[in-house]
Parts: C-alpha cells; sequence; structure tokens
C-alpha cells in the first residue's frame, strides 16, 4: 500500500512579521503621530477661555471696605497675582499635581507612564498622568468629556500654550482657576473657605492641605474622609521634601492644620438677604449688568455699616413683640444725615421666606410722623411755637371734622409746641389750613418725601399721615432736620471698583438746603420735647439728646416711631397683613389693646440707636434760635448748597434773589449759558423718561420749572425738560 505525502508544514515564524518590520511600523506610525501632533499644534488657535474658568466672585463689603457682607456670582473665585501667593503653596500645588512643572513642555511621559501604572496596579498617592499645563487647558478651554477627541485636544493645546505662554503665567491661571471644594474656585477662595485667611497668610501645613485636596475635593473632603486627606497631606510634604523645597526638620515638624467647618450659608438667608439684594438692585439702576456682578470680581462697598446692623437686629430680636405676631411686619431703615447713607436696614427676619424688604418696599400710612413737615411750613410762615390752636376732639375744619387720638380733647386752645409733643390733630389740621395744604405738601416733598409716594395728595388729612411713604423715605426726611436742613437722597453703595481696579462708581454725596438752619433748629427743639415730654417718652431711655415722633392712626393699622440724633435718623414701622394679605389692625399684637408709636416702635429704636451709637461721644442739637426764625419765604426749589447760619452777632449777608431765564427752544448748550450767567443750576431730562443721549446737539428745551421770570435763590437747580 503505498503511502501518502504529507505537505510540508509552514513554519509560523515564517508567516509573522519580524521584529524588525515590527520596528519599522511602529518608527513610522510613531513619525506619522508627531507629524501630526506638530501640525495640529501649528494650526491650533488658543481659544479664549470659557466664561466659567475666568468668571470671579463679586464681593459686597460694609462701608469699612474690609468687613464681607456677601459674595454674588456664578463661581466663587477671587483671582489673585501669583505673587500674592506664597512660595511654599506654589511649591506644593507642584509637588502634589507635578514636580516637573518647570521641565517639561506641557506633558510628561513619566506623568503618563505613571498614571498608567496606577491604574493597572490600584496604587494610591501618585497623581494622574495630567501636567498642571493639561489640567489648566481642560478647565479653561475644553469640556469634562472623558473621549480620546477630548483628551487629544488637551494635549494639543497644552503644548501650544507653552509655546506661547509663560510657565509662571499658566501656574498662576491655574491655580486661580482649579476646584478645591467647598464652592471655591481657586487658591484664594480656597484659603477663606478652609482656614478663613487671606491666602498671602497661609502657612506650610495649610498650603500642603489645599494641595492635596486638588487630587479629588469631594473624596478628600475633610467632613467625610479625614484619614484619606491626611494621607495625601503627607505626601505631599514628602515630596516637597524630596525635591528640597523643604528641609528635613521642617518637614518632621510641621503639624497637621485646624480646619474651620464648612458653612454653606445661603448669603440670602435671614435678614442679609434683604442688604444683598438691595445693594444688586442698586447696583443694576447704577447700569452694572448681571452678567457683571456674576462673572467680573466687583468690589462694592455698600453704605452699611456691621456694628449698627447688628444693633439692629438685635433690637428687634429684644424689643419686639412676641405673641399674636402672625402677619406681622417691622421695618426700619437707618440714615445718615448730610450724606443719606443708609447704615442699617431691617426688612424682614429671613429673605429667603418673604422677598418684600419691609424697609424700602413696604407701605403703612405715616400717621403723625408727618406733622413735622407741617411745622416746618408753619415756621417759613411766620408761625411761631406759641401761636395756639384748638385743642379740642371733633373740631369743625373747613367741614371735615378732625378726631384725635383716643377722642381726647387738650383745652380750647393750645400752643404749637404743646400740640406737637401731644399729637393733637385738632390743632394740626388747624394749622395745615392756615398755612395751606399746598405749602405743607411741598414742605413734605422737600424734605425728602417722593413725589410718588402713594397717597401723596394736598388736602387737610395730609398732615395726619395719610400717606404710605416707604420706611426708608422716612429716616430720610428726619435726616434732613438733623442735618439741620440739608437733604440728600438715600444711598447704598459708595463705591463700585472693577477687577482692574477701576472705580466704576463712587458716591458723592450733593445735600440741598431744603430748609433754612433756623428753621430746623426750631423743629428739632420742638422735637426733642416730645422725646422728654410727650408721646416718644421711651426714647428717653437713648441717654443722649433726640428727637423724635410718634405715628399711630386712628383704625391702629399701623404705628411708627422715627427720631434721630445729629448722627442717625432712624425711622421703625409696625403694620400688620390679614389672611388676603390686606392690612388688618395691630391691635392684640405684643398683648396690647393698641399698639402705638411710642410703644415697640419707640422701643426698638431706643435699643437700636443705643448700639449703633455706643462708642460714639454725645452730640447736642443746636439751640433754639432766638427771635423770629430766619426762613420765612422759602424756595420752592432748595439750593445746591448749605447756606451757613452766621455766628452769633455777625449779621449774615444779604442774598440778592436772581429771575429764572426763558430757556425754552433753546438748546443745551445755550440754555446753560444762561443759567450760568444767572448763577443757576440746570438738572436736564428726556420728556420721554429715557437717559440723555451721548451727543445732545439736536435737543432743545421744551418746558421748564420754575418757570421763565421766577424769582430764586442764587445756586438753584433749574429742572429742565428737553427733546
Amino acid at each position: 500500500m503505498a503511502t501518502k505525502k504529507r505537505k510540508p508544514k509552514r513554519k509560523l515564524w515564517r508567516i509573522l512579521p519580524s521584529i524588525r518590520q515590527l520596528f519599522f511600523v511602529g518608527l513610522v506610525a510613531f513619525g506619522l503621530g508627531v507629524l501630526a501632533l506638530s501640525f495640529s499644534v501649528r494650526v491650533t488657535a488658543v481659544p479664549a477661555p470659557s466664561e466659567i474658568s475666568v468668571a470671579q466672585t463679586s464681593i459686597l463689603y460694609y462701608d469699612d471696605g474690609v468687613t464681607e457682607l456677601g459674595r454674588l456670582g456664578e463661581a466663587n473665585r477671587v483671582s489673585v497675582e501669583m505673587a500674592q501667593i506664597p512660595l511654599l503653596a506654589q511649591q506644593a500645588i507642584l509637588a502634589a499635581e507635578d514636580r516637573d512643572f518647570y521641565n517639561h513642555g506641557g506633558f510628561s511621559i513619566r506623568g503618563i507612564s505613571r498614571a498608567i501604572y496606577t491604574n493597572l496596579t490600584g496604587a494610591s498617592g501618585a497623581g494622574g498622568g495630567s501636567t498642571i499645563t493639561q489640567q489648566y487647558a481642560k478647565n479653561a478651554y475644553l469640556t469634562q468629556e472623558r473621549t480620546l477627541a477630548r483628551k487629544y485636544r488637551e494635549l494639543v493645546l497644552s503644548i501650544k500654550l507653552e509655546t506661547i505662554v509663560a510657565k509662571d503665567q499658566i501656574l498662576n491661571d491655574y491655580l486661580n482657576t482649579i476646584y478645591f471644594g467647598r464652592g471655591s474656585y481657586g487658591i484664594a477662595t480656597a484659603a477663606n473657605q478652609y482656614f478663613d485667611k487671606n491666602v498671602v497668610e497661609l502657612n506650610l501645613a495649610e498650603s500642603a492641605l489645599l494641595a492635596a485636596i486638588i487630587q479629588a475635593p469631594n473624596g478628600l473632603a475633610p467632613e467625610d474622609n479625614l484619614e484619606r486627606l491626611t494621607n495625601r497631606w503627607n505626601y505631599v510634604l514628602d515630596g516637597m521634601a524630596t525635591q528640597g523645597w523643604i528641609t528635613a526638620e521642617e518637614r518632621s515638624n510641621v503639624q497637621f492644620p485646624a480646619i474651620i467647618p464648612n458653612q454653606a450659608v445661603n448669603i440670602f438667608g435671614g435678614p442679609q438677604g434683604y442688604l444683598i439684594e438691595q445693594v444688586r438692585q442698586m447696583l443694576f439702576e447704577k447700569g452694572v449688568t448681571e452678567d457683571q456682578i456674576n462673572l467680573s470680581g466687583l468690589r462694592v462697598i455698600t453704605t452699611f455699616n456691621k456694628v449698627a446692623q447688628d444693633a439692629l437686629i438685635n433690637a428687634v430680636l429684644e424689643e419686639g413683640p412676641t405673641e399674636n405676631i402672625e402677619g406681622l411686619r417691622i421695618g426700619v431703615a437707618s440714615v445718615r444725615p448730610e450724606t443719606g447713607e443708609v447704615v442699617a436696614i431691617y426688612g424682614g427676619a429671613d429673605y429667603l421666606v418673604n422677598q418684600l424688604n419691609n424697609a424700602t418696599q413696604m407701605i403703612g400710612q405715616a400717621g403723625s410722623t408727618f406733622k413735622p413737615f407741617t411745622l416746618a411750613a408753619a415756621l417759613e410762615n411766620n408761625v411761631t411755637l406759641a401761636t395756639t390752636f384748638s385743642g379740642l376732639n371733633k373740631t369743625m375744619v373747613d367741614n371735615y371734622e378732625v378726631i384725635n387720638y383716643g377722642d381726647r380733647s387738650y383745652g380750647d386752645q393750645i400752643t404749637l409746641l404743646s400740640a406737637t409733643e401731644d399729637s393733637v390733630n385738632s390743632a394740626y389740621v388747624e394749622l395745615a389750613n392756615l398755612v395751606g395744604r399746598e405749602v405743607v405738601f411741598e414742605a413734605a416733598k422737600r424734605a425728602g418725601i417722593p413725589a410718588d409716594a402713594v397717597g401723596m395728595e394736598p388736602n387737610l388729612a395730609f398732615t395726619l399721615g395719610t400717606t404710605s411713604p416707604n420706611v426708608v423715605d422716612i429716616a430720610a426726611a428726619y435726616a434732613t432736620f438733623a442735618s439741620r436742613g440739608l437733604q440728600v437722597s438715600p444711598a447704598y453703595i459708595k463705591s463700585v471698583t472693577a477687577s482692574s481696579g477701576e472705580v466704576i462708581f463712587k458716591l458723592t454725596p450733593k445735600p440741598v438746603q431744603a430748609f433754612s438752619t433756623d428753621i430746623a433748629d426750631t423743629v428739632n427743639f420742638a422735637l426733642q420735647k416730645v422725646v422728654t415730654a410727650g408721646t416718644g417718652r421711651a426714647a428717653k431711655a437713648l441717654g443722649r439728646p433726640v428727637a423724635g415722633k410718634t405715628g399711630t392712626t386712628n383704625d391702629n393699622k399701623s404705628a411708627l416711631f422715627a427720631g434721630y440724633t445729629p448722627e442717625l435718623a432712624t425711622a421703625v414701622m409696625f403694620v400688620k397683613d390679614g389672611p388676603d394679605g390686606q392690612p388688618v389692625t395691630l391691635s392684640g399684637t405684643g398683648g396690647l389693646q393698641k399698639v402705638t408709636g411710642g410703644s415697640y416702635p419707640a422701643r426698638i429704636f431706643t435699643a437700636y440707636m443705643k448700639g449703633a451709637l455706643a462708642d460714639k461721644p454725645v452730640t447736642k442739637f443746636a439751640p433754639l434760635p432766638t427771635g423770629a426764625p430766619d426762613g420765612a419765604n422759602p424756595t420752592s426749589i432748595p439750593t445746591t448748597e448749605a447756606v451757613p447760619t452766621a455766628a452769633p452777632g455777625v449779621e449774615a449777608p444779604a442774598v440778592i434773589p436772581v429771575a429764572v431765564p426763558d430757556l425754552t427752544g433753546k438748546s443745551i448748550s445755550q440754555a446753560l449759558s444762561l443759567l450760568s450767567g444767572a448763577n443757576l443750576l440746570g438738572n436736564f431730562v428726556m420728556s420721554n423718561g429715557t437717559p440723555l443721549p451721548a451727543n445732545t446737539s439736536a435737543l432743545v428745551v421744551v418746558s421748564q420749572n420754575p418757570v421763565f421770570n421766577s424769582v430764586v435763590t442764587p445756586g438753584a437747580t433749574i429742572m429742565i425738560v428737553v427733546q
């Protein structure tokens, strides 16, 4: 039987490529890869950093410019220059994330190899494969997606960055953008969140801890995994010693740092939220946009004073009612005379619960706190504190029956001073009728009550406070008397500075002389008597000269106390909302049958002023002027500068009035020329309410107030409407 020939087997080594072939293919592939990478680097332009990566927190400060009130922004970040970051902190970051940073060109073969080894073996301690440049490229320019395409773009960008940006700048940018946990982006914010320190104050232990956290901000949070964080902290310190950045002695002596508790507080929570929102709204009014607030790192110094604000909150808590308070609203505002700076407000207990600001938005009838405006108008028109009026309840004035509070009569005829002390309605309605309703109305506006306040109508009841202004408006109007007649609008912001250092806004108060000093001093004398002998006796406990006025409506739907010292003017208002949101009586609140301005409101006022003025020297009011008050014929437009009262025995120079020129039909430049020649000022506004355009050459005057040939005091401001 014939045997079958077998086919010879092909040897396996003849089928497989040789080592030389593999090496050649690998070399070609590597070369092509390098060429592709080089081409990509050459043609790639570094994009602008993503908006969120460079966003900085806007910080609001109290009036000292140092104490922080709150932060606004999408990312809690504060960028700093490299010179502000301690060298040890820089080295700690390098020890943790990229020890060869100053030696590589954007990527590290050693780092990539270490990352592969770590992933395969599960080893801990060593960092990942990305260099600091790669991490910065990912955070600043790319997304966080885990794809090969994104990783390739990261590599290309990191190499490109290294060719056009200095190493120190890359490290600086990285330190300002990397996330440290606790909502903190950048090392400056992290220093504050973990140690309540400025970044320049970081020591070795603290620097190493912040560096350790970068690897896994959530997984290494001290609240959840202190042991793992400690291990990573030791790894960073060992690396610093290995690199020669710290000595062996420094390494052995360093102690784990104390970390402050994580306080994840909503900045809008509690009474503070009303302050922050008020400032935010004022920034909008000044032309600052939402994006600027959230992303641009503004530094805003507010007018709020930390001592005064704390004293106000304590006063409400300690002196406010505690029973039958459902629906109760308490609003308080405190203003610095002559500058209009609002130093403290109480808008409510918690902004997150109710966003209506009781100090700046809530309204309630002002009651008898409006009587001082009638008093000032009367003094300007030859009425004195000794002039008498009816004190009888149900006095008829021009077919209007006047009801005194509590249906009480005070005698057939009482002096104006007595009527002020006891807040007698009958006398004040007679007074308003005598002086003129429009005159009283204009006096209130000159003091600072807005013309568009709810219920602003020149009727007989106006003097009894039928108008419903905001609390801050009453405080600001009383500040006019405290500053001896100088009126200035309330302000909440002292300055706004951009992250570049450019000053965007700076408060420059422009007080106007709404009442002569003699008139204001006489009002101040009468309102001091309200405290020492009248309805505001609770404020005597302040222990320093104080003037004030109670306000209580006959239906007891509002109760107020407004008062002042030469340093501060403060108004406190109580109103109460029913289930339907409509005002209801305060009766029964805090266990009182009737809540008057002299009860809880006056007590809160007194407690607050004690705290706010605790370290301030006692200042006395100017004395009551002798003879007839100077100011019997006030102008309807206040002067732009204070008219000083002459020293005793020195005759004041005569003020010669001027006639208002005819501005109608004139251009703005022509109108300014005419005003300058008459020693007057102009306030130009568009007829449609929009801001004046950049180019005003085509605009002409369509109306003016006061009108042509009106007689005013030199320096007065003329309201001019153009279109």
